[in-house]
Formats: C-alpha cells, structure tokens, sequence
C-alpha cells in the first residue's frame, strides 16, 4: 500500500485531534486524561512549527495519522535535540506505517541537522517501547510513577536515538 506524506496544515485539523483523542481514551500513548477540544490542534501547529512534521494518507486519500518533531527545550544549547511523536489509526497500525513514519521524520531531522531524538513512552505503552528499540532507539532515563491516568500510575521512560 503506497503513503503520501505531507505536511500537517489547518484542513487536518478534526483528523488530527479525532486520532490523538482515540489515544487519550484508549492507551496510555497519549497523556491527556479527558479528550481534547479541536482548538488543541493550535497547540501542534505552535509547537512543531519549523520542525519535520506531517500527516499520512493511503492511496485513496483515507488519513492514516500524523507524525511530529518538535523542540525537546527552548534553550538553545538543546537546539539539536527533538522529542518525537507519532499517532496512528487504530486499523492502519501493525501494516509498517509506524516504521514510515519514523523514517519520514528522521530524514527530515537529519536535514535540520538534528543530532539527538528523544520519546518519551510511558511504561505502560509496551508496544511503543518495543517498536522504539527495535529502531534504535535505546532506554536513556525513567522517571519512576511519574505520571498517573485513569487512576494507574506509570513510570515515564526516555528512549533516545544518535543521529
């Protein structure tokens, strides 16, 4: 199945926030514990703005998920590090479009001249910690029960690749 990948714009809005709400509710892959109203999607916009960032559609223009770089710190002796994230339709997951996505995104992190790429994956979220590993990305710090959703506490766990 062929991809398209382009970048995140205003008319991905409701697609965007639809998905990421699907992991609010449904994972532990994204943080929020309540669903986020479509004005969030200002806040991907702001924060991704000069960094790899892009939506994914098949080849009958169906939305797949979307895929983000954004600055790890503002401080500029962190400028060439970038934390990653990426949210995919649940019926598009396990087909390689993760494995896309990351490329797609390291590419364009490597033309940035990014060095360094953090995620941070709760504990809870074993398949993205899994999948991480599995692309070279290594466990680089935890933060013990850092977070709690749903009334379960989690640890926070930092996975870094060297680009």
């Amino acid at each position: 199945m062929g991809y398209k990948f382009s970048p995140i714009s205003s008319e991905d809005r409701e697609a965007v926030i639809d998905t990421f709400n699907y992991y609010i509710e449904n994972s532990f892959a994204a943080y929020p514990e309540t669903r986020v109203p479509y004005e969030f999607f200002e806040f991907f916009l702001q924060v991704t703005s000069g960094y790899p960032n892009a939506v994914v559609r098949d080849e009958n223009k169906n939305f797949v998920g979307f895929c983000m770089l954004r600055p790890y710190s503002p401080m500029s002796a962190f400028s060439g590090t970038a934390e990653i994230s990426y949210f995919i339709r649940p019926e598009f997951t396990g087909k390689g479009t993760g494995s896309l996505m990351l490329e797609h995104l390291l590419s364009g992190a490597r033309e940035k001249g990014l060095h360094s790429i953090l995620a941070s994956i709760s504990s809870l979220n074993e398949g993205s910690i899994r999948f991480h590993s599995h692309h070279g990305f290594s466990e680089c710090g935890r933060f013990r029960e850092a977070g709690k959703k749903n009334g379960k506490f989690f640890d926070t766990v930092w996975m870094q690749k060297l680009l």
